[in-house]
Protein backbone atom coordinates (compact mmCIF):
# COMPACT_ATOMS: atom_id res chain seq x y z
CA UNK A 1 0.00 0.00 0.00
CA UNK A 2 1.31 3.32 -0.84
CA UNK A 3 0.06 6.97 1.36
CA UNK A 4 1.18 9.86 -0.23
CA UNK A 5 0.11 13.49 0.43
CA UNK A 6 0.88 16.67 -1.75
CA UNK A 7 3.41 17.84 0.61
CA UNK A 8 4.74 15.32 0.39
CA UNK A 9 5.84 15.86 -3.35
CA UNK A 10 6.48 19.51 -3.19
CA UNK A 11 10.16 20.35 -3.25
CA UNK A 12 11.06 16.64 -4.42
CA UNK A 13 11.37 15.76 -8.04
CA UNK A 14 7.89 14.81 -8.50
CA UNK A 15 6.80 18.28 -8.06
CA UNK A 16 7.38 19.63 -11.66
CA UNK A 17 7.41 23.39 -13.26
CA UNK A 18 6.81 23.24 -17.33
CA UNK A 19 9.51 24.68 -18.81
CA UNK A 20 7.28 27.25 -20.49
CA UNK A 21 6.11 28.51 -16.73
CA UNK A 22 2.14 27.70 -17.83
CA UNK A 23 2.08 24.65 -15.55
CA UNK A 24 2.89 22.98 -12.10
CA UNK A 25 2.08 19.22 -11.47
CA UNK A 26 2.94 17.04 -8.59
CA UNK A 27 3.35 13.22 -9.93
CA UNK A 28 1.38 11.04 -7.32
CA UNK A 29 2.00 7.73 -8.88
CA UNK A 30 4.50 7.44 -11.82
CA UNK A 31 5.77 4.20 -13.26
CA UNK A 32 8.06 3.15 -11.31
CA UNK A 33 5.30 2.48 -8.80
CA UNK A 34 3.94 -0.64 -11.38
CA UNK A 35 0.37 -0.17 -11.10
CA UNK A 36 -0.10 0.21 -14.86
CA UNK A 37 -0.97 4.16 -15.00
CA UNK A 38 0.27 7.79 -13.43
CA UNK A 39 -1.95 9.80 -11.69
CA UNK A 40 -1.32 13.81 -11.02
CA UNK A 41 -2.38 16.97 -9.86
CA UNK A 42 -1.65 19.73 -11.78
CA UNK A 43 -2.09 23.20 -11.72
CA UNK A 44 -2.41 25.78 -15.25
CA UNK A 45 -2.12 29.09 -14.57
CA UNK A 46 -4.93 32.19 -15.30
CA UNK A 47 -3.94 33.84 -18.40
CA UNK A 48 -1.40 31.47 -20.01
CA UNK A 49 -2.30 29.32 -23.00
CA UNK A 50 -0.76 25.79 -23.37
CA UNK A 51 -0.60 23.42 -26.31
CA UNK A 52 -0.62 19.41 -25.78
CA UNK A 53 -0.76 16.59 -28.18
CA UNK A 54 -0.24 13.43 -26.00
CA UNK A 55 0.43 11.16 -29.20
CA UNK A 56 1.85 8.36 -26.88
CA UNK A 57 -0.60 8.99 -24.00
CA UNK A 58 -4.27 8.66 -22.95
CA UNK A 59 -5.32 11.13 -20.92
CA UNK A 60 -7.79 11.68 -18.62
CA UNK A 61 -8.19 15.07 -16.99
CA UNK A 62 -10.54 15.83 -14.11
CA UNK A 63 -10.93 19.48 -12.94
CA UNK A 64 -11.21 20.45 -9.20
CA UNK A 65 -10.91 23.72 -8.98
CA UNK A 66 -10.88 26.83 -11.32
CA UNK A 67 -12.19 27.25 -15.20
CA UNK A 68 -10.74 27.02 -18.55
CA UNK A 69 -11.99 27.11 -21.95
CA UNK A 70 -10.48 23.65 -23.71
CA UNK A 71 -10.24 23.68 -27.49
CA UNK A 72 -9.79 20.97 -29.59
CA UNK A 73 -7.14 22.19 -32.14
CA UNK A 74 -8.26 19.10 -34.79
CA UNK A 75 -12.24 20.48 -35.17
CA UNK A 76 -11.94 23.88 -33.50
CA UNK A 77 -14.76 22.44 -30.93
CA UNK A 78 -14.91 24.47 -28.26
CA UNK A 79 -15.50 23.11 -24.40
CA UNK A 80 -15.85 25.28 -21.33
CA UNK A 81 -14.53 23.33 -18.27
CA UNK A 82 -15.34 24.12 -14.50
CA UNK A 83 -15.14 21.74 -11.31
CA UNK A 84 -16.67 18.37 -11.70
CA UNK A 85 -16.21 18.49 -15.37
CA UNK A 86 -13.71 15.30 -16.91
CA UNK A 87 -12.52 15.27 -20.53
CA UNK A 88 -10.94 12.29 -21.64
CA UNK A 89 -8.58 12.52 -24.67
CA UNK A 90 -9.32 8.91 -25.92
CA UNK A 91 -8.10 10.39 -29.23
CA UNK A 92 -5.16 11.77 -28.62
CA UNK A 93 -6.58 14.82 -29.42
CA UNK A 94 -4.22 17.68 -29.90
CA UNK A 95 -5.42 20.24 -27.86
CA UNK A 96 -5.47 23.93 -26.28
CA UNK A 97 -6.20 24.95 -22.73
CA UNK A 98 -6.61 28.37 -21.49
CA UNK A 99 -7.37 28.94 -17.73
CA UNK A 100 -9.26 32.24 -16.78
CA UNK A 101 -8.35 30.96 -13.05
CA UNK A 102 -5.74 29.01 -11.58
CA UNK A 103 -7.01 25.74 -12.91
CA UNK A 104 -6.57 22.93 -10.83
CA UNK A 105 -6.73 18.90 -12.47
CA UNK A 106 -6.36 15.51 -11.54
CA UNK A 107 -4.89 13.71 -14.53
CA UNK A 108 -4.72 10.19 -15.49
CA UNK A 109 -1.98 8.99 -18.06
CA UNK A 110 -1.88 5.55 -19.66
CA UNK A 111 0.89 4.48 -20.34
CA UNK A 112 2.38 5.95 -17.16
CA UNK A 113 4.25 8.83 -16.77
CA UNK A 114 8.31 8.57 -15.14
CA UNK A 115 8.03 11.98 -14.21
CA UNK A 116 11.15 13.02 -16.10
CA UNK A 117 8.61 14.11 -19.64
CA UNK A 118 7.83 17.44 -20.44
CA UNK A 119 6.50 18.88 -23.65
CA UNK A 120 8.34 18.92 -27.05
CA UNK A 121 7.71 21.70 -29.41
CA UNK A 122 4.62 19.91 -30.41
CA UNK A 123 3.63 19.80 -27.42
CA UNK A 124 4.07 15.80 -27.07
CA UNK A 125 5.28 14.21 -23.72
CA UNK A 126 7.67 11.28 -25.41
CA UNK A 127 7.20 7.63 -24.60
CA UNK A 128 9.72 7.34 -21.69
CA UNK A 129 10.56 3.72 -19.24
CA UNK A 130 11.70 2.73 -16.12
CA UNK A 131 15.38 1.78 -16.73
Amino acid sequence: MIVRSLSDIEGTDRDVQSASGTWRSKRIVLAKEGVGFSLHETVLYAGTETTMWYANHIEAVFCVEGEAELTNEETGEKHWISPGTMYLLDGHEKHTIRPKSDFRVMCVFNPPVTGREDHDENGVYPLLTEA
